[in-house]
Parts: structure tokens; sequence; C-alpha cells
């Protein structure tokens, strides 16, 4: 059967063409076979040598079973000739010759081993879906010795893009899936809103109703949800169809156990639906599939570098995902895929995926480019500037790095297989004797969640509120002790098979750590060393409560969040949470889950250069008084609060000061007369330089106000305060007397009349007077030595200016006539000349 496969099409070429180019791109569409077959054609054409022919796989679940299938149709046992190696999890031995791995797998061998010894071709499964590590991995592998096979290969692939990056290379092309696969799309829906799950089930409904009205023979269903909660929503929907009936419905998930995985891939007598993430959306093969229903949806990883947040939303898949879907229908007879959106929303979503590198977290990958001496990476599509450098920073502030150079720390960190920051934390146990302790807390966050979301938990398992892990670990270790019982898990409230997985993930994290010469015996500590391994790991996640009511949480680098209800730690102010997530609901929410209650001087013990004091000073606007407070921060968040009685008193008078200017806090003594003496100094001060006075301009009037707010911290302090003593302060006595001389308050005219002299900042100053009092004077005094002439307001007898003028002699030849004939018949009681 295997040699009817489409791939075969492609076997000669293959052969040919590595023999001479040794890089390939083949673009074959799923179902042909190519996962499988072509490390069989390698082996088979002696185009390994005596050396491997290692596939990348970008999951678990793939490398394993497609490892099984290719062992199963050569007739060996699975970890001879072939093999598989995960995270956690080796099936291989020294004979093996065709190894299947996950990405980072084969990153971290590179590392280690430059040249790849023993390995003599590199396949990397489905590079479509553009993983990180398969980004770096192809980067490096480029690199390396030229003898080296390189094939590329998806259904889905930019071949041009893929090509010119691989130059020298192949492409090769097969044509036509094993089958052909109908597609379904539903119609415009307005006004309606039904969940997927509802609309999956009336797909699959449907189709099934069809199929029996014309007597077709009918296969397995595969509905592709985005995650658990719609798998499990779409299966009580499917339970409630009649057409479901004597259908064998089953979840898979990549967080199942390997034999639940496997349960939904098995062939059964009767028809099964499987309802799946999309994981099965590549080179795994569900036999029998002849209806895919896909929602068009799938939760996608996102990291965000400013908020060092990582979001899991669900988000529309792409047209060539959707591709990837719908040949699942196709492999084994023709079939059907029904797409729960229209036609015409198919042909707006993005061609593919964006790849990961422009959207998750890269610090794992930079540490260990970094041991590799590696600042740069011809990437095929660069990261993002600010993503690299919050990766360092964080690396830096793990140890991990120092002025971009990976420590001696960083490359023990290296060993294990983890997050730098789950391997900071296992390191520093060993300083605090609680490896066990801080391996177990590694092992629990690498699944899922043992604890059932809204189930009764034992009380003992809650008993402390210190942290989640210790929580975490009671329950597994109550788990573990019952041996994983069904019931006993389930009367605690702990997911078994979840709790059973963790077992070997710690005793492989056990022996890394003995192999790197972490001490892992077991002592007795209290929770208190845990912790601080915990904060040490994940000290850019240190969050303090904002109150003890609601959840709500300031953190590190100004992030907020809210803790997450299911937490026992709510009694601490202050907390380090392992993971920080978006979640959706009604609307986003930051959540801080897994968190641990940390005190505030071991900051001070671990960070000492991270913790500084700060001093904030604000006004008040309520009470009007300046309020201090001394704030004691980790690096930018404030963890403690103390007031400050009575405020620094110069701070205190520059923050009225503000306040008075900004027109909010009137002072009642600075009135018309301080702001007129203030124009009479600085009229002086620019016509007469020689007399050396300093105007008072826009910052001394500031200097002068915070002068009148000296010892004051509230406005009932200042708001009665004198300000022309201090205003006129400014100047000394001889200088006073300079200005109250050539810039009067009055100007004493030659007919004994004394009339007040305004000032202004941007025009003449001006006099006002009326006409019977300006009798006999031909013109006015001028001021400042004679440099300023006054403007002179001409009154009626009523007080309104008839003319505004400087030359007075001229008003009485050319205008006074006039106004006197009309004002003399208005007002006839005064005095005309």
């Amino acid at each position: 059967m295997e040699s009817r496969l489409p791939i075969y099409e492609l076997e000669n070429d293959i052969v040919s063409q590595l023999e001479h180019v040794r890089r390939l791109v083949i673009a074959a569409p799923t179902g042909s076979g190519k996962s499988t077959q072509i490390p069989q054609m390698l082996l088979r054409h002696g185009l390994l040598g005596a050396g491997q022919a290692v596939v990348l796989q970008p999951r678990r679940l793939a490398a394993r079973l497609l490892a099984s299938r290719v062992a199963q149709e050569l007739g060996v046992e699975l970890g001879g000739k072939v093999g598989y190696q995960v995270r956690f999890e080796s099936v291989c031995s020294p004979e093996t010759r065709i190894r299947f791995v996950t990405e980072g797998i084969l990153l971290r061998q590179m590392i280690a081993d430059p040249r790849l010894n023993g390995i003599s071709a590199l396949i990397f499964d489905e590079f479509h879906e553009r993983h990180l590590y398969g980004d770096v991995t192809l980067a490096r592998a480029l690199d390396l010795r030229p003898d080296l096979a390189i094939l590329v290969m998806s259904a889905t692939l930019d071949v041009e893009k893929l090509a010119e990056y691989m130059q020298p290379c192949a492409v090769l092309r097969a044509e036509g899936r094993t089958h052909p696969v109908t597609i379904e799309y539903i119609d415009e829906r307005r006004g309606e809103n039904p969940p997927v799950w509802d609309l999956a089930a009336d797909a699959f409904a449907a189709h099934v109703a069809a199929a029996t009205a014309s007597a077709e023979q009918r296969g397995d269903t595969l509905i592709f949800m985005p995650g658990a909660y719609e798998i499990n929503r779409t299966l009580d929907a499917l339970r409630q169809r009649r057409e479901a009936r004597g259908h064998l419905l089953l979840p898979l998930h990549g967080d199942f156990a390997s034999r639940d995985q496997d349960a939904a891939l098995a062939r059964y007598d009767r028809p099964k639906v499987v309802v799946a993430t999309n994981i099965a959306e590549t080179s795994i093969t569900i036999d029998g599939i002849r209806l895919v229903i896909d929602s068009g949806l799938a939760r996608m990883p996102r990291h965000d570098p400013q908020r060092g947040i990582n979001t899991l939303l669900v988000e529309r898949i792409s047209r060539a995902a959707a591709e990837q879907r719908a040949g699942r229908a196709g492999r084994t007879a023709p079939g059907t895929c029904v797409r729960l959106w229209t036609e015409r929303e198919h042909e707006r979503r993005p061609q593919r995926e964006q790849p990961e590198v422009k959207r998750l977290d890269l610090s794992e990958v930079i540490l260990v480019l970094r041991s590799a001496g590696l600042r740069g990476l011809r990437w095929i599509d660069p990261p993002e500037e600010r993503a690299l450098m919050a990766a360092e920073e964080l690396l830096t502030d793990l140890g991990a790095l120092k002025d971009g150079t990976i420590t001696d720390l960083g490359q023990r960190m290296l060993a294990f297989p983890l997050h730098p920051r789950t391997a900071r934390m296992l390191m520093a146990a060993h300083e605090l004797g609680c490896v066990h302790e801080a391996a177990l807390a590694a092992a629990l966050m690498q699944g899922r969640e043992i604890l059932l979301r809204d189930a009764e938990r034992d009380e003992r398992f809650e008993a402390s509120a210190d942290s989640d892990f210790i929580c975490l670990m009671r329950a597994w270790e109550y788990a573990a002790e019952n041996n994983y019982s069904l019931d006993a898990c389930r009367r605690a409230g702990i997911h078994a098979q979840t709790a059973r997985q963790v077992e070997p993930l710690l005793d492989q994290l056990l022996r890394i750590a003995e192999r790197e010469g972490l001490d892992i015996k077991r002592r007795a500590t209290s929770n208190e060393e845990l912790r601080k391994c915990l904060l040490i790991g994940f000290s850019d996640r240190v969050a303090r409560r904002m109150d003890s009511i609601t959840l709500r949480c300031d953190i590190v680098h100004g992030r907020r969040g809210t803790l997450s209800r299911e937490s026992v730690v709510k009694n601490s102010p202050l907390l380090v949470a392992a993971e920080i997530r978006e979640v959706e609901g009604k609307e986003l929410s930051t959540v801080l889950s897994l968190a641990t209650g940390i005190e505030t001087e071991w900051l001070a013990e671990l960070f000492p250069n991270d913790i500084k004091c700060r001093m904030q000073i604000e006004f008040d606007a309520v009470t009007k008084r300046v309020t201090a407070e001394e704030h004691l921060c980790f690096r930018d968040l404030t963890i403690e609060t103390r007031r400050i009685e009575p405020p620094p008193v110069d701070a205190a008078a520059r923050i009225l000061a503000e306040e008075v200017l900004s027109g909010r806090l009137p002072l009642r003594g600075w009135d018309t007369a301080v702001e007129q003496w203030i124009l009479r100094v600085n009229l002086v001060a620019r016509a007469c330089p020689e007399l050396n006075l300093a105007p008072i301009e826009e910052g001394d009037r500031r200097t002068l106000i915070e002068v009148i707010c000296q010892d004051a911290i509230c406005y009932k302090d200042i708001k009665d305060r004198p300000a022309l003593p201090v205003v006129k302060g400014w100047l000394s006595g001889s200088q006073q007397a300079l200005v109250e001389k050539h810039a009067p308050e009055r100007l004493e005219l030659a007919n004994g009349k004394r009339p007040k002299v305004v000032y202004a900042a941007n025009t003449p100053p001006f006099i006002a007077a009326r006409i019977q009092e300006l009798y006999g004077l031909k013109q006015i005094p001028a001021l400042a030595l004679g440099r300023v002439r006054p403007v002179l307001h001409i009154l009626a007898p009523n007080n309104r200016p008839v003319q505004i003028t400087h030359d007075l002699a001229g008003f009485w030849v050319e205008h006074y006539p006039t106004i006197k004939r009309e004002l003399q018949r208005r007002y006839p009681r005064h005095e005309w000349r």
C-alpha cells in the first residue's frame, strides 16, 4: 500500500538531487506520505551512510506516533532502528537510524556538538508552521557541514521564499492528494451568532442524515476545536444529537496522556468522532476519517515583550492551516471538509500564520545561541528588536548573561530543558538545599494543572497559604501515595493522569540535577527555601496587592493584573507569580497564577542592587495639603509605603508654589499692587540698564512665591500671607528707591495733580486724567530717566476717554476745540476754558 502513496512520484528525484545538491525543498500535499516514507527512502537508498536521519517534528505527539508508524512499517521494535526523542523522554539506542525529535532537542544537540557527528540528514517536517526552534535550527544547519543533507517539507510551504533562503537547493513538488476532498462552507448568517460547538454538532448531524438518506458509506469524523474547553462543549453538544448515537466520541488534546491520545487514534468496530485541537492538523494519521468539521479557530500563543505577558487567545487560522486540516479527510477515501465560516470570510483570512519568531518569548533560544557564541543569525524572518532586547534583559536579570555574553551560571542553566526562569530556580535550589522540592515545582509547571477546576478540594492541600506550589505538591504527593488511583484522586479533586505524568518529569530533572553536581538529597527544610528559589527564578514577576479587598495587583515593570481566584496566596501583600497570562472572558484580563508569598527582606537580601528608596511628595487637592510618602521600591515596583510628617519644607514650598502659579490656590496678598511693582521694576531694569536692576522674570516669580510658601504645608498656611514685602525684598533698599523715583506709583504733574500710573507688560505705562485736571499743562513728565513717556488717557467728566495721546500740546490745538463744543453742552456745570 505504501508504495502507492503520492510521495513515491518523487522518490527517484529525491535520490538523484541529494547526490548533487544536498538541500531540498519538498512541497507535498497532506496525505502524500512524506513524513513516514522519505526517511525510509534515505535509509533504503544508502543516502545515510552509517549516520542517522533526524526528522524534526513541531509536536511531541507527532514525533512519537510517526516513529511508531515507521518502526511498524519496517518491522522493527520502537527504540531500535527507529526511535524518537522529545523533552524529558528518549526512546532511542545506538542502533537508531531514523530518529524523530522535537525541534528544541536538535538545537541543543547542535550547540553541544556543532558538527552533528553521526547525523547524515536533517528532515524538517511540517515547516509551514514556522516554529521558533525550527527556524533557528534550520539557520544553524545551513552553516554546519556541506555534506549534511537538509530536506524541508510541508504541504503549504512558501516555496519561493524558502528556496531563496536555502540556496543552493532544489525544489520538488508532489501533485495530488491520495483522495479528493469536497470543501463546504456555511451560509452567511445575519443576526445569529451560535456557539461554535453548536455549529459543529449541527454540521455533523446534517452530514450523517444526508449520508443515511443516500445509503452512503460512512466513515469517521474529525472536528477541530481551539482548546480543551471547546472540545468538551462540542462533545456535550454531540451527545444531544440523535445522529451521534452509535458513534464513539473521543477527545484529542496535546496535554493528554499517551494512552488517551492513542485511544483517539485507534481503530474501532463502530464509527468514531474525534474532537481535537490543531494537534491533529499535521503529520499524524487518523485512519478512516471521511468528514472534517473545522471551526477555523486555534489558540495561538503570543508573547508581549513590552509587558512580559504570555497570551493564549483564540484566533482565526490561516488559509494554509485550513488546507492542512481539510487534508485529514482524504487520507483513505474521498472525503468532505465542512468549514464553519463563509467562503467570503475565507478569502479575507491571511495566507499563512505569523512565524513564531515574531510572536513568542525568545529568551530560551537566545540563551542557547549565546552558549555557542552566536550574537546574530541569518533569520528567515528576523524577530522584532524589542523582543530581542526583552529576552536579553531577562537573561541578564537572571544572571545568565553579562554584557551580552553567557556566564558560567547561564551555561549550567542550559543543562535543563526548561525556560531560563525555571532553570535559574533549580540552580538557586542547590544553594538553599531544596533541589528536590524545586524540581517537583518545575515538573508541576510543565503540564496541565493537576487540581481539577470547580471540584471539591481536600483542605489538607490548602492548609498553607504560602504558595500555590506547596498546595500542588501536597496534592501530587497524595496522588503518588495512592498510586494515582482514579477514585482516590477524583475524591480529592485531582486529575489522576496529569498527576501521573509529573513523576517521570521529576525523575528526569533530578537525574539532570545530579549529573550537574546539584545536591538532590531530600532534607528537612521549611517552605521558606522553596519560596526564595521561586523568587530568584521569577523576580521579574514580583507583584504587590493593591488592597486587601480585591485581587488586583501591581507588577514589576509597570504592569497590572489580578491574582487567580483559585490561588491560596490571598493574605500575602507581596507575592511572585510563576505564570502571568492574558485570558479571554467578557474582556481580556491579566491573571497571575502559581503564586508564592514572599517577604520584603528577601528582596533586600537577594537583590540588594534592585532595592531603592524614593520620596513621593504631592499636593492633595481634596485636603489642599502637601503630603509626603517614602516608597521602598523593588526595581520600579513600590513594595512598602511610609507617611512622612511633616513633609520636607523646601519640597512642600515648591509644590505649593506650583499650585499658586497654576491658579488653583490664589494668594490674597498677591494683588494688583504686587503685579504693578513687578512691572515697575522690569520697566526701570530694561529702560535704564546702567542702574543695574535685575528684572523679575517668570522663574523669579516662582522663586518669590516659594519664599512666601516657606514653612507651610497647606493652603491655609499661605492664603493670607502678605506678598508685597517679599516681592520688594527682591531689591535692596537703595534699588527700591530707584524704582520709586524712575517708575513711581503716581506721576507728579506741573499743576500739582498726582494721577496713578498704570504699568503693563508689553505696552507703555499710562495715566488717566479728566480734561479739567490738565488745564495749563503742555506735556506729561517722562519716566525712567526721561526715556519712557507715558500714554495719556484724557477723560470726559464721566471718566470715559475722549482721546489717547502722547502729545498733550497738540491735543489742545487740534482736538480740544471740537471736543469742548460737544462736551460743554452735555456738562455745562464743569469748567471749560
